[in-house]
């Protein structure tokens, strides 16, 4: 027995220097910087005393540049499972007192392994990145890594949610994984992402920028929408983690978990009788519409600051997960663009890639004119729209509020485009355009020739008017299932979610189609 004792004994010791990371001087300048070390992450992110470590014991191979002499805890990154509110996942972690969290051939295998376990168990996958980037001794083992990584993520895509939290810096090659995943978490004024640093961009362009403006939190949430989530600190990120989690399925073969939220699925919302202004170029709040309809108002918000012209979010609607594309008069009138309808598109295809029904809200006078938004792609970007809506096999409501004219009302899930029930409100307009530039195109010389041409666009228009700016038309042809009284909103979708909540589509088999990216 005294040989198992001391062989207990020597893995103990074993243990109890891997889990010292980096070193206390290390760890203590890591904490300085007001970050928790990769181990406390993991700690918070699961539930209390679940998380079990796989490959604590692995260790690098290289030679090279005198590294055989270098330890590097763990080889700079924690794997394992636990469960997330009693649910199970896959995690790494990257330690950046470990030699930088750099990437490194072994690195990389554990990485892969957890990835490939989370899809043979079919459970999510979370990645906190905290790297000075690739091991550079290693050279291309440590490209190869990545690689293998970004395959992974490709394969994984659909199959099961992946998350990537950024709590450090992220550059070079290590951008691309997080960018594979389908959310990803930043923390501010403590984290960044870019494919070339401030340092390299001053030798090349002379310009000087600094690496929060460069790649920073902010940055990737208002401007280029690389991120979904801009938070406050660790702790911070990993609560709405947990929180985004709680309403998405473990995979694609599972429904999203339903949760009783003690909100009535009959309750009425008389708010929404009076929120639409009377004048026509008024704005109001979609997101007050959002809170009156869903369960107790509480709404889940991803790329809350990019693209703010439509809004994107998951709720629960009688304890279903639902999510919610919405335009936003309050910002560009609700205009599509360029930037709205990618932010709509790649919401779209992970909600239908995980079984979460889909309640499209439109507002929308039209797509954004402009010369930028031309040369930019407008075409292809909202073809992009136009595309994941008829592809989404998913449960698909739509709900007009207001303006829904011409190629915008197509682009907001139109029935053509596969929307299962459609409503509006006695406020919609739905038309191929506004009524002045209808009646301007249709009765042009009839006005011109008119005595009294005010006058007489001022009556054409109001005729127009009359005739289109109504959601009768629509009815008429079978376009709007039902026109209702605002205040009734809620109940009306909960039931229409009721009953196409089993809805089953068959498609043309095929490899896959070709999205205009």
């Amino acid at each position: 027995m005294g040989i198992v004792k001391d062989k207990i004994k020597d893995l103990k010791e074993r243990e109890a220097k891997v889990l010292k990371m980096g070193g206390e001087k290390a760890v203590a300048k890591h904490r300085e910087k007001g970050r928790l070390t990769a181990r406390e992450r993991l700690d918070l992110l699961f539930d209390p005393g679940t998380f079990r470590e796989i490959d604590m014991f692995v260790t690098h191979r290289c030679v090279n540049f005198d590294m055989d002499k270098v330890e590097i805890p763990s080889d700079g990154v924690i794997t394992g499972h636990g469960l997330i509110d009693k649910r199970p996942a896959f995690a790494f972690s990257q330690d950046f007192t470990s030699r930088a969290g750099s990437l490194g051939e072994m690195h990389s295998k554990k990485i892969c392994k957890v990835m490939d376990l989370a899809v043979k168990a079919g459970v999510p996958f979370i990645g906190i990145n905290d790297s000075g980037g690739a091991r550079i001794q290693e050279g291309v083992d440590a490209l190869s890594g990545y690689g293998q990584i970004f395959y992974r993520n490709s394969l994984a895509s659909g199959v099961i949610p992946q998350i990537s939290a950024i709590m450090g810096p992220t550059a070079g090659g290590a951008v691309y994984s997080p960018a594979m995943t389908d959310w990803v978490f930043m923390v501010k004024n403590s984290s960044y992402m870019f494919i070339t640093g401030p340092e390299v961009i001053k030798s090349v362009t002379g310009e000087e920028i600094s690496f929060e403006e460069l790649g920073g939190a902010m940055t990737h949430n208002e401007k280029s929408g690389v991120a979904q989530f801009a938070c406050e600190s660790d702790e911070d990120a990993i609560k709405n983690i947990k929180k985004l989690l709680s309403y998405l399925p473990s995979n694609n073969m599972e429904d999203p978990p339903l949760i009783p939220t003690g909100d009535d699925p009959a309750r009425t919302a008389p708010l929404l009788d009076d929120i639409v202004p009377d004048i026509p170029n008024q704005s109001y709040d979609m997101k007050e519409v959002i809170r009156e309809i869903v369960d107790n108002g509480d709404f889940f918000e991803p790329h809350e600051h990019f693209a703010q012209n439509i809004i994107v979010c998951f709720a629960r609607m009688n304890g279903r997960t639902i999510g919610i594309i919405a335009n936003q008069p309050k910002v560009k009138a609700g205009c599509l663009d360029i930037n709205a309808s990618d932010k709509a598109t790649r919401f779209i295809r992970f909600c239908d890639s995980f079984n979460i029904p889909l309640l499209t809200i439109a507002d929308v006078p039209g797509y954004l004119p402009g010369s930028d938004q031309e040369w930019g792609g407008i075409i292809r970007h909202g073809a992009k729209l136009l595309w994941c809506y008829s592809e989404a096999t998913v449960p698909k409501m739509l709900l007009v509020t207001r303006k829904d004219y011409g190629g915008s009302y197509l682009a907001m899930c139109s029935r053509d485009l596969g929307a299962d029930m459609a409503f509006a409100w006695p406020t919609a307009e739905i038309a191929v355009m506004g009524a002045a530039g209808a009646a301007n195109i249709i009765h042009r010389k009839e006005i011109n020739d008119a005595k009294d041409s005010a006058g007489k666009r001022k009556e054409k228009i109001k005729e127009y008017e009359d005739l289109f700016s109504n959601p009768y038309c629509a009815a008429r042809r079978g376009y709007i299932d039902a026109v209702i009284v605002p205040s009734t909103t809620r109940p009306r979708l909960i039931e229409a979610l009721e009953v196409m909540c089993s809805k089953r589509e068959i498609r043309p088999p095929k490899k896959h189609g070709n999205i205009p990216v």
